[in-house]
């Protein structure tokens, strides 16, 4: 594509702001957020897909009406995309199971083929994301391999922009750099450019609980791979590209506290961000705090939050994570995912129309809901109540719950104990759980199996 038809999107991309952090506590550092969120694409990966396809243009792998394929944990797929819709290439992306409803939905609407696979196995398996997005680059003719884990255009990209960026934009003072690794195209980027511009800057690491690379940084092995929910950084092996020599020290986050971080970081300076700009945040203040001498601390805002409101800023998410805390009175009431004494379920009232029930049932995806009044649970409508009602005249949408709930109910105390409610759920129902007037809140299979999943984890 010649320099006259670009598209002027693609323009956008790099350039973005570096801000100083003032509402959070840094001890005795000036810490600074380099806003990656406000590429085009909403990530730092916005600038990788743009160097690695037009590196590709450039030495002839990729040529006009060809294909790329990427395996990726969104970002890179995004940004990918982006380039890839402006240009006018299809693109397939390999994305593990794990990745936000937010960036799917995102990555096929820029014109994306989408392949989910496992996030729960390791390299050498073949559903494995690397090792199937490789399979298929091998099996479509004319395919070009994004690879950024082995693409030295991803590493350039931050060499050559990244990292200028914040030399300028800090007035050359910087004192530390803490990043995250996933392909870890950012780090050797920025370490082989301030390697010459500014050799005693140190680099930091934030890395998720479960990922090899902390224990690898502050202890020289590889050890036992977990699992995280952050999206993004983390590995469990360590990747080709990355020169992990700037490195001085590495700090292992839980998913705990780096969801708990971008929260945090919302709620203080109005910066939202996803999971891993926790991951980093949290790191880049336990260092900060650490410091006994001023220093010039930068870190990312890699990817915009809004990709993750069902997951980092939905509460009901986070709950059934077992990443936000709520109160535990040791009975049936911890097993209740929506808790009524939260606010957390969606009910009706007997006057609203099944109409409303419907939506609601339908906006909050749930087969049921209970019917409350004055504060109190009179009844359960369910989806079958409501086809029961409307399959004769859908003139019935507009009576009232009323008339279509079911209000034989069958009710838990909240001591019942696990028994008990086993014995209800395997008799098909949904398990109301109250105590004299007051409701609690529902439990249904789901809910007990999730409650036993965080037992297990």
């Amino acid at each position: 594509m010649s320099t006259q038809s670009r598209p002027a999107v693609l323009n956008l991309i790099g350039n973005t702001p570096l801000i100083e952090v003032t509402r959070l506590d840094t001890g005795p550092c000036q810490l600074f957020l380099k806003l990656e969120s406000q590429n085009p694409g909403g990530s730092i990966k916005d600038r990788v897909g743009l160097w690695m396809i037009e590196a590709a243009e450039k030495d002839g792998r990729l040529k006009p009406g060809g294909t790329i394929i990427e395996a990726t944990a969104g970002n890179t797929g995004l940004g990918l995309a982006l380039v890839a819709q402006a240009k006018g290439y299809r693109i397939i992306l390999v994305v593990p199971d794990k990745m936000s409803t937010e960036k799917i939905l995102h990555l096929k609407a820029l014109g994306a083929e989408v392949r989910i696979t496992r996030s729960d196995v390791c390299k050498g398996h073949p559903e494995y994301y690397q090792d199937y997005a490789a399979r298929l680059a091998a099996e479509i003719p004319g395919a070009f391999f994004a690879d950024q884990f082995n693409n030295p255009a991803n590493p350039a990209a931050h060499e050559q922009s990244t990292a200028p960026e914040i030399w300028t934009q800090s007035g050359h003072a910087v004192d530390a750099i803490v990043v995250g690794i996933g392909s870890s195209g950012t780090l050797t980027g920025l370490t082989h450019f301030f390697r010459h511009a500014s050799p005693q800057t140190e680099f930091i690491l934030a890395d998720p609980v479960g990922s090899v690379l902390a224990g690898f940084i502050n202890h020289r092995r590889i050890g036992a791979v977990g699992s995280w929910a952050v999206e993004g950084i983390g590995e469990d092996f360590i990747p080709p590209i990355a020169d992990l020599t700037g490195i001085r020290k590495a700090y292992a986050i839980t998913d705990e506290e780096s969801f708990g971080t971008a929260r945090a970081l919302l709620r203080s300076e109005g910066i939202l961000g996803g999971s891993s700009t926790g991951t980093l945040l949290a790191a880049a203040l336990r260092y900060c705090r650490e410091q006994t001498e001023p220093k010039r601390v930068v870190t990312f805002v890699c990817d915009t939050g809004t990709r993750y409101l069902s997951k980092v800023y939905n509460d009901n998410w986070m709950v059934d994570q077992g990443l936000l805390g709520r109160p535990v009175y040791g009975d049936l009431r911890d097993v209740i995912s929506r808790r009524y004494e939260d606010g957390a379920v969606v009910s009706v009232s007997p006057q609203d129309t099944l109409q409303t029930a419907f939506q609601r049932m339908r906006y909050a995806d749930v087969s049921q809901l209970p019917v409350i009044d004055a504060g109190h649970i009179i009844g359960i409508i369910d989806e079958s109540d409501l086809l029961l009602r409307v399959q004769a005249s859908t003139s019935h949408f507009k009576d009232e719950v009323l008339t279509a709930m079911t209000d034989a109910l069958e009710t838990l105390a909240p001591d019942a104990g696990l028994d008990a409610l086993q014995r209800t759920l395997e008799r098909g129902l949904v398990a109301i759980i109250a105590a004299k007037t007051k409701f609690y809140g529902l439990i249904t299979r789901f809910d007990l199996i999730n409650h036993l999943r965080k037992q297990y984890s």
